[in-house]
């Protein structure tokens, strides 16, 4: 007989997970689930009538079950405050998290609700300021709240980053030795930050038009936490401003929108200013974890973009950024 070959990443087949939650959650005969995307972790849309849900798979050896169950905790808590977040569905023996017997290993799986609306990356100012309080309000209830997950601190977001990166990329090119400069300079910005002046708590880490839907009454609804994690909040506010500048060439536009969704956010708190002094720095810290996260899971991925000319289109956005907001590396 001949032996199966070794698997690192597969696709669960849509017809079979439809089947099974049909069955672990008690829906109908008609439910219909289809793969939506595959990537970092592998989403699925099912619907069961005018019901729809989103079903992810985690990646093999991406999530510990202890790390997910903390994910879908804050979730919990989130949507028990009434705060607008794709939140998790328990099936009939009331547990969260189903463990599926892929090719490659143990996988999870975890139901949730849709979010309602949809996203795209062409919104104006006036949902800019919906985004910002939507924001606030996640932040209201996530501070102070600890998780037993990734802690964002300069080791993790830079230290370590920059080591994964440059593994991977292998050579010296210009652009991981500018990213060197980066992350020691944001590390002794960091080091400068007054802490007692910035909030702390579980933060989101991902928060762009990718990861929320709204609808055309402007509710805002947050989900894909796969990144949360404990830090300063102020971390999941200029991740988001980046992510604008990004999508909106226009400085105008991006001006518009940048203001209103800061407006948005402090109808509901207020952002200190040392939070303000440092909103410029420290995305500059994710975006070197996220390169480092892309280069990381490679192979469960397969980013055929993840290339030298990637790592320049990436910088290149880096030090736009940082020459908009005037920031000089020492």
């Amino acid at each position: 007989m001949t032996e199966h070959f070794s698997v690192i990443s597969s696709i669960l087949s849509a017809t079979k997970l439809g089947e099974l939650i049909q069955q672990k959650y008690g829906l109908s005969k008609q439910t219909e689930c289809k793969l939506f995307r595959a990537a970092m972790n592998h989403v699925y849309i099912v619907t069961d009538g005018d019901k729809k849900y989103i079903f992810r798979v985690y990646t093999f050896n991406w999530r510990t079950k202890i790390e997910i169950a903390e994910e879908l905790r804050l979730l919990l808590h989130l949507h028990e405050n009434k705060t607008s977040v794709s939140f998790p569905i328990t099936d009939n023996l009331n547990e969260y998290i189903q463990e599926l017997n892929a090719p490659e290993g143990k996988r999870f799986g975890v139901l949730f609700s849709f979010a309602d609306g949809a996203k795209s990356a062409r919104f104006n100012a006036e949902t800019s300021f919906f985004i910002g309080q939507a924001l606030a309000e996640v932040h209201k209830s996530t501070e102070n709240f600890a998780l037993n997950r990734e802690t964002y601190s300069e080791k993790v977001l830079l230290v370590n980053s920059i080591k994964l990166t440059q593994d991977f990329f292998k050579k010296e090119t210009d652009e991981i030795v500018f990213l060197k400069k980066m992350a020691q300079f944001i590390e002794n910005e960091f080091a400068n930050v007054k802490t007692d002046q910035i909030r702390s708590g579980a933060v989101h880490l991902d928060v762009w038009f990718d990861n929320l839907h709204f609808n055309d009454e402007n509710k805002v609804t947050f989900f894909d936490f796969d990144f949360c994690g404990n830090g300063w909040l102020c971390l999941d506010i200029s991740y988001f401003l980046f992510q604008l500048f990004i999508t909106n060439p226009n400085e105008k536009d991006y001006e518009e929108k940048a203001e209103a969704f800061l407006r948005g956010y402090e109808n509901i708190i207020k952002i200190s200013k040392e939070e303000q002094r440092i909103l410029p720095f420290v995305c500059l810290g994710i975006m070197t974890y996220y390169i480092a996260m892309q280069c990381d899971r490679f192979d469960n991925w397969t980013n055929i973009f993840l290339n030298e000319d990637h790592l320049k289109r990436f910088t290149a956005n880096l030090k736009r950024w940082m020459a908009y907001n005037k920031i000089e590396m020492k």
